[in-house]
């Protein structure tokens, strides 16, 4: 079983005397085209992403806001399939062995090819936990014990409205870190978004939950902040990251892209010392 989350928040707890938290962009694999994915994943990588959560194009992704539904539809009309998500996946992997590589997917990718065919893939690939982000903590027993059975840390989500009974089953199924969404509804950026959570943190962590991680509308400096002085060990940004692909689309050769990229992640990644 992988442990490099287990590394990276040891890792990070060591750093600067009071450690720091850590920084997690979001982007669709294939988005806008598999090549051009490949480079903008180095991108984040390299700009001082932490880990990476990285989403597979699918046709109907219902946890998804606009921005990031317009990524899955421009990834598919490129042509991108899940083989290619794979691919893009091991020439991270080969290139950058200890950062985490999760996925955020919905339960038809995974029941299209078989769970078991699914989670050897992505294990193969060099993927450290998979999402499924429109499976209810029920129905995600079984997925997570398929995960676990190939080497794969599962994922689970922990809506703010949670009662103690689904946060308990959060933390037992949970594997690696703990999604906490910071907000009903779907992904996207916000300016407003909420991330004082600290009652449903310290119920989690009460729970033995693994270390969370904040999502849905993180999109500035002081959200990744308020992330960690509320408890949390990082967050996670998509629509932020997605929305500057998307800006930059026309580019005839990516520069100002990659370069909207390394700017907001470095600046989120060093909001993330506290």
């Amino acid at each position: 079983m992988s442990d490099r989350y287990q590394r990276l928040f040891n890792k990070l707890a060591e750093e600067s005397g009071e450690g720091r938290g850590a920084f997690v962009p979001f982007t669709v694999l294939g988005d806008p085209t598999p090549d051009r994915s490949l480079e903008i994943v180095r991108t984040l990588a390299l700009a001082g992403a932490d880990a990476l959560e990285l989403g597979i194009a699918f046709s109907d992704p219902v946890a998804d806001g606009p921005t990031i539904q317009a990524a899955d539809r421009r990834a598919l009309q490129a042509g991108t399939k899940t083989a290619d998500a794979w691919q893009i996946i091991r020439k991270i992997r080969d290139e950058f062995a200890d950062l985490p590589i999760g996925l955020l997917v919905y339960a038809n990718l995974v029941e299209a090819p078989g769970r078991q065919a699914f989670y050897q893939a992505a294990a193969a690939a060099g993927v450290d936990s998979v999402l499924i982000a429109d499976a209810p903590t029920l129905e995600a027993k079984p997925f997570a014990q398929i995960a676990v059975e190939n080497g794969v840390l599962p994922i689970m989500l922990a809506p703010p409205s949670a009662s103690d009974e689904h946060l308990r089953e959060i933390a037992e199924l949970s594997q690696g870190y703990t999604y906490v969404v910071t907000r009903t509804g779907v992904t996207g950026a916000d300016d407003k978004a909420s991330t004082d959570h600290h009652q449903l943190l310290e119920r989690l962590k009460a729970f033995g939950a693994p270390p969370a991680l904040l999502g849905f509308g993180i999109s500035q400096p002081g959200h990744i902040k308020d992330a960690i002085a509320s408890g949390a060990a990082g967050a996670i940004s998509g629509s932020a990251v997605v929305q500057r692909i998307a800006n930059h689309l026309a580019d005839p050769d990516d520069k100002a892209m990659h370069s909207a990229l390394r700017e907001f992640v470095s600046k989120m990644a060093e909001a993330t010392r506290r």
